[in-house]
């Protein structure tokens, strides 16, 4: 029972932050993989707390121990975001409440099998509080390398960073140790430590949805709109209505004629396979992917394209696709917008 007691706040808490994603960002297999890699990094830092352990008293390992277990659980969560993995706020909270969610599972494991004799509702409140720390401390570090790659994609696309977006990313960095330091060093009664805990990583947990939901939508809205206007002037063969038209134009004496015609097509291809892929996500957050599914047709013209579009982009020199960055931006967010839609296609 005091087993089921340490697993079930975890249990809970994964299950009420993947029920958040509207957007379908995260598949159950990922979700797993990432509960398997958060009990990975408990064995880790049990492994090397055994080595710090006689070369730092009590009050050192309060103080030293949480950062090294959020330097760890920062490992697989840095590996996404490299790859671009997590894009938006809800899936950076969701991926780290899963790694943090994992460690948590093997270190309420190891207080039953190795600490003194518990009741359960102590394991309960204990592994409940605990949870919240750990799964709230990595949602923060996984919002914050998120951030940060976002950063980088947009200056490589040659397009300006917000001092504020900087300013976040290095708060949330830091936040998690310092949160779960304090968390570790400053012993209140069991209570009001548990009503800081929830409020504080609660209160971020909602603030994230709600920030992440307006941001897609933005994404999404702003995106498609000047996304249509531009595939319709291309179609038409009136680029001079659009400001991304008249820019394409400005550069047609750059390139020879085939080149230029390449260049039109790689945009196309970008712009209608774009507005695929955010049009499946809203379709996603709305729902409805069972009642709206993709037909073979559309599969297959959607892989054509697709197939079509890297073919252009070998094609296409360095000047050319540095010439044209600021119309075919690659976000993250569009990167895994269009993988969900590849990935969809393929499926019999």
């Amino acid at each position: 029972m005091s087993f089921v007691a340490a697993l079930l706040p975890v249990v809970i808490y994964i299950y009420i932050v993947y029920q958040i994603d509207n957007f379908s960002l995260m598949s159950v297999k990922r979700l797993i993989l990432l509960i398997l890699s958060g009990m990975l990094t408990a064995l880790a830092c049990f492994g090397l707390f055994q080595l710090t352990e006689p070369i730092l008293s009590e009050s050192q390992s309060d103080s030293i121990n949480p950062i090294i277990e959020e330097m760890v659980k920062a490992i697989p969560l840095l590996f996404l975001a490299a790859r671009k993995k997590m894009v938006f706020f809800i899936d950076s909270v969701i991926s780290g409440a899963a790694v943090g969610g994992g460690f948590s599972i093997l270190e309420n494991l190891f207080y039953l099998l190795l600490g003194d004799e518990l009741g359960v509702g102590t394991v309960l409140f204990r592994g409940l509080e605990v949870a919240l720390v750990h799964m709230g401390c990595s949602a923060i570090v996984a919002a914050g390398l998120m951030l940060a790659v976002r950063m980088i994609e947009r200056s490589r696309s040659r397009l300006g960073i917000k001092k504020s977006d900087v300013a976040m990313s290095v708060f949330l960095l830091f936040e998690a140790p310092v949160l779960h330091v304090f968390h570790n060093t400053f012993h209140f009664s069991p209570l009001v430590q548990f009503i800081f805990v929830l409020g504080t990583l609660g209160g971020l947990l909602m603030w994230t949805y709600y920030y992440d939901v307006d941001m897609i939508h933005r994404w999404i809205d702003k995106g498609l709109d000047k996304q249509f206007t531009l595939l319709d002037s291309i179609k038409s063969g009136q680029l001079d209505n659009t400001t991304t038209g008249r820019f394409l134009l400005s550069v047609k004496e750059k390139f020879p004629p085939e080149d230029f015609f390449d260049i039109i097509c790689y945009v196309q291809l970008h712009v209608e396979l774009s507005v695929a892929a955010k049009s499946r996500v809203m379709v996603r957050e709305s729902g409805l992917v069972k009642d709206l599914p993709l037909t073979d047709e559309d599969k297959s013209l959607i892989l054509s394209q697709y197939e079509e579009f890297k073919i252009l982009e070998q094609r296409l020199g360095k000047v050319a696709k540095m010439t044209i960055a600021p119309i075919v931006k690659n976000y993250p967010a569009d990167q895994k917008a269009l993988e969900d839609l590849r990935a969809e296609c393929k499926k019999n």
